[in-house]
């Protein structure tokens, strides 16, 4: 992403310190106008130190940062009304009904229009789909309704981005999805979303762009498509004489052959399956199974970062 390419958020050799031991490592982070950004890593890698800068939230040891075209954190009130954020999970009463929890952060606000506080906060209510729970008490709501209510809590005043850490910690499969169509929905009106995870499946249904974070630094970030490109498919088939169909596959110029009872394996970079299958019946070689497998985006970051990352849903 080149630097005149609008950026909805920019960071130049961002990096955080706390003494000696630096959790943000000068990273240049692009989060393209309308995208959304998949923020990946383990956990410990600096996703949340990160986030907590661009939101003014912790003080950079060196570097810069421009959050919609504006410097942060020495301007971040000309720009903080614009964003929304989920950090560290949502803080409600739990004795209070939805919508009056909502109220009592709306009142809090000294930029919002007491006027227009019950219709804002019902558009807000029916947005995150809790409209029909919202005199229901905070503390009978499940863990996803909760996740959705602190996403309501950002998008109380029209917001240009909204940066959500971790939205489906702890949630059931059910209040995952809820959480992903939630943020599918908003981008589709627009916003950008920067969203932090470290559920690799998850980030990748719903994500345009990702950024992948390994010890304190990115170690990638592009469009998706882009990113999984950089994998290398592999080749799979099923013989009796795997033994020779190795001898095949290296004379075709085969690399990382490798042999598990009758499955052989190796990478299909520059081979056309057509010809290694031809090459493999002149060679003698019995096919019962044959196939190639794509890269998947756990195989890429893998070989980024030297580590799976969780990909349970």
């Amino acid at each position: 992403m080149s630097e005149d390419t609008p950026a909805a958020i920019r960071t130049r050799e961002l990096t955080k310190e706390f003494g000696r031991h630096r959790v943000v490592d000068s990273i240049d982070l692009a989060v393209p106008d309308g995208a959304v950004y998949g923020f990946l890593g383990p956990n410990g890698s600096g996703k949340t130190t990160t986030i907590r800068m661009l939101l003014g939230l912790a003080r950079p040891t060196g570097g810069k940062i421009s959050v919609l075209g504006v410097p942060v954190p020495d301007r971040a009130p000309d720009v903080l009304g614009r964003v929304g954020a989920l950090v560290e999970g949502p803080a409600f009463h739990p004795q209070l009904t939805g919508r009056a929890n909502l109220a009592r952060l709306d009142a809090a606000d000294a930029g919002s229009d007491p006027r227009t506080a019950a219709d804002r906060i019902d558009a807000a209510l029916r947005r995150v789909g809790l409209h029909q729970a919202r005199d229901k008490r905070y503390r009978v709501y499940s863990l996803g309704m909760k996740q959705r209510l602190g996403i309501a809590a950002g998008l109380l005043v029209p917001r240009d981005l909204l940066i959500l850490d971790e939205p489906t910690n702890g949630l059931d499969p059910q209040g995952t999805r809820e959480v992903r169509h939630l943020i599918g929905s908003l981008a589709a009106e627009g916003i950008t979303v920067l969203v932090s995870s470290h559920l690799l499946s998850e980030i990748e249904q719903v994500c345009t762009h990702l950024g992948v974070m390994r010890d304190g630094r990115l170690v990638a970030q592009g469009p998706i498509d882009e990113l999984r490109a950089r994998g290398r498919a592999t080749l799979r088939l099923v013989t009796t004489d795997p033994d020779r169909a190795g001898e095949v596959l290296r004379r075709l110029g085969a690399e990382d052959v490798d042999r598990t009872g009758e499955t052989v394996t190796a990478s299909a970079d520059g081979l056309e399956p057509e010809a290694v299958v031809a090459a493999l019946v002149r060679g003698g070689v019995g096919v019962r199974e044959f196939g190639v497998r794509a890269a998947s985006l756990e195989d890429v970051f893998i070989g980024l970062t030297g580590e799976g990352f969780d990909v349970s849903g």
